[in-house]
């Protein structure tokens, strides 16, 4: 299911049972709170069954209510101002739970992202890394860390890979203006998804680039170009988001393209030693740790 959840249930609101105004009425006015319930705790919530809240998934296109909270756990990502998104997470970790919480949230979050991201599509996106003339690397806000890691990573494995800056919008283009068919861009975007990546997505795909995203979602609007989209679970916390599966995602492309430049990679890795040998970059005593 594509689309603003929201939006969804206020254009079909007219159509709906009484039972199904109710949940959509809630849901439309505290879709922060329903967005972490059960079918059976909503449906109480509202005063209906838990059959009635499984029908008004169904009714909304939904294979069942499972969908339809994931819909809205992802609306929630996209709505939330960071200040609603603090007072959601005060919400549900405990002062005296936070670590414990918030580290049994990533763990779950590497969980989700295992089970539901596409094989495929991480085989295509390797391939296509391989092959390409030039890698470009975007990703924006918070994403940007996930950006600078694989920007670093990938550098050591291949010759030209450009680190997409973002200070902005016309230097974007500006750094984009060469991209070709031969070129890949690898877009990194979670909520709330920056309208500059999805232009510089749009930009790369006219110009016929491949673009491998990794988003949240397929119906991320990184996702709609994308010759790849490689999906991580991307749990809201506080008025952040957890990112660690969208890293996860980034290293098992870094391990994949690894195994296959290996040779290359030792060599290149023999040379960086020696550098970093001679101009002291590391400190010894550290155990040199990178």
């Amino acid at each position: 299911m594509q689309g603003d959840l929201i939006e969804l249930i206020e254009s079909v609101y007219p159509t709906l049972s009484k039972g199904q105004k109710k949940i959509s009425s809630y849901i439309l006015e505290h879709y922060d709170k329903a967005a972490y319930m059960t079918a059976s705790k909503l449906g109480k919530e509202v005063g209906v069954s838990e059959s009635t809240v499984v029908r008004f998934a169904i009714e909304l296109g939904f294979d069942g209510y499972p969908e339809l909270h994931r819909s809205l756990k992802e609306t929630l990502g996209m709505r939330l101002t960071a200040v609603q998104r603090m007072a959601v997470a005060d919400d549900r970790i405990s002062d005296e739970k936070v670590l414990e919480s918030v580290l049994a949230s990533d763990a779950d979050n590497i969980r989700v992202t295992l089970e539901n991201v596409d094989r495929n599509a991480f085989d295509d996106a390797v391939e296509a890394l391989l092959n390409a003339r030039r890698i470009y690397v975007i990703g924006m806000r918070s994403s940007s860390a996930i950006a600078e890691f694989a920007s670093y990573y990938l550098s050591v494995m291949f010759d030209d890979v450009r680190r997409v800056r973002t200070t902005s919008g016309s230097e974007i283009f500006e750094q984009l203006m060469r991209i070709t068919p031969d070129d890949v861009m690898l877009a990194v975007s979670f909520p709330r998804y920056s309208t500059r990546i999805v232009s510089a997505v749009d930009f790369a795909t006219s110009a016929g680039a491949k673009v491998i995203s990794i988003t949240d979602s397929l119906a991320s609007p990184i996702a709609k170009k994308a010759f790849a989209t490689l999906t991580a679970r991307s749990d809201m916390v506080s008025f952040g988001d957890s990112l660690v599966a969208p890293m996860s995602i980034v290293n098992a492309l870094v391990v994949a393209l690894g195994k296959r430049k290996k040779d290359e990679i030792k060599n290149t890795l023999s040379t960086l030693e020696s550098v970093w040998e001679e101009y002291n970059v590391y400190n010894k005593r550290s155990g040199d740790k990178k």
